[in-house]
């Protein structure tokens, strides 16, 4: 295994900028969990920028540390983690950009590689299913966001990054007894929002939900409900309340703490994690890096996840 490089040796500001410090897949023979940066926004529907977001989760994770205490495990030594680079996507037709992120992840996957992706907006999101999905059949969902993304269409437009899910349900990618949206808030179009993502199978935990109950049960009722079937987590940045990632096309107020979201997630150690993504980082409007340093650690905390997996299921 090849791990970070030793910033006892190399300082943490110098180097290349991969994920962590990481060796590119390049550099190694083999890659157990791969990172793919998807530098694409030609989906969102409001503050663009997204498509730096993976340059700037990189530079977020330069002070990631190789050892996890609290999930007791070194991702980076028990499996091989490379940074992939970039995926080249058209920012003109989101069409073609969705073939070709869709290429590049089921290429990916077909070597055995867990897939977790850098965005770009959450429309990024289909083609990662896409590619988990024919390798695993359609998958449970386990989604991050202050929005529900299963709106049907934006001004015509079938693939924007509030209709990943909507599609991913018409496509058959998704798992629809195991659906689960977390940090949901905001004003909607009308009710007849929540009543269609309902009837897409989600089950819907708010941000307020957690004035009232632990992170821990909130991971805990949501790992019941998965069960041992593969899962997709998608997290898009802006669960967080702005105060904790302003740097975010689409921000809400009233969102989790940072604290919160890595909470639930290191909860659902043992889950069968088959693909994730941090999405929506838009760094222009980010200060002292706060949003792209939250990001860094929601990846390393998926990263974590898939690798302590690995180690018990080898």
């Amino acid at each position: 295994m090849r791990g970070p490089v030793d910033a006892a040796q190399v300082p943490r500001f110098t180097g290349w900028s991969t994920f962590a410090r990481l060796p590119r897949r390049d550099e190694v023979d083999h890659c157990d969990i791969g990172i793919l940066g998807f530098p694409f926004d030609a989906g969102t529907s409001y503050r663009p920028g997204a498509r730096f977001g993976p340059a700037a989760i990189r530079e977020g994770s330069r002070l990631l540390r190789p050892y996890h205490p609290g999930l007791a495990i070194s991702p980076f030594a028990g499996a091989q983690v490379a940074d992939c680079g970039d995926v080249v996507a058209n920012p003109f037709d989101i069409p073609e950009a969705l073939a070709q992120m869709t290429a590049a992840t089921t290429a990916l996957v077909a070597t055995g590689a867990v897939p977790v992706a850098l965005g770009g907006d959450h429309t990024v999101a289909l083609p990662m299913l896409r590619a988990v999905a024919g390798r695993h059949g359609p998958v449970a969902l386990l989604h991050f966001d202050a929005h529900l993304d299963t709106w049907d269409s934006y001004f015509g437009v079938a693939h924007t990054h509030g209709t990943v899910f909507r599609r991913a349900a018409d496509e058959g990618l998704l798992d629809t007894s195991r659906l689960t949206h977390v940090g949901i808030r905001g004003p909607l179009y009308g009710p007849g929002d929540l009543a269609a993502d309902a009837a897409l199978g989600f089950q819907m935990i708010t941000s307020m939900d957690l004035e009232e109950t632990s992170a821990r049960e909130i991971a805990a009722r949501i790992a019941a409900r998965i069960g041992d079937a593969p899962l997709y987590i998608s997290v898009d940045i802006d669960v967080l309340d702005p105060a904790h990632a302003p740097g975010t096309g689409t921000p809400e107020a009233g969102g989790l703490t940072s604290r919160e979201l890595l909470g639930i997630l290191r909860g659902l150690a043992g889950c069968h994690l088959v693909g994730a993504d941090v999405v929506e980082v838009s760094p222009a409007y980010d200060h002292a890096e706060l949003t792209a340093i939250a990001a860094a650690h929601t990846a390393y905390e998926l990263i974590s996840l898939i690798a302590m997996h690995k180690e018990k299921n080898p």
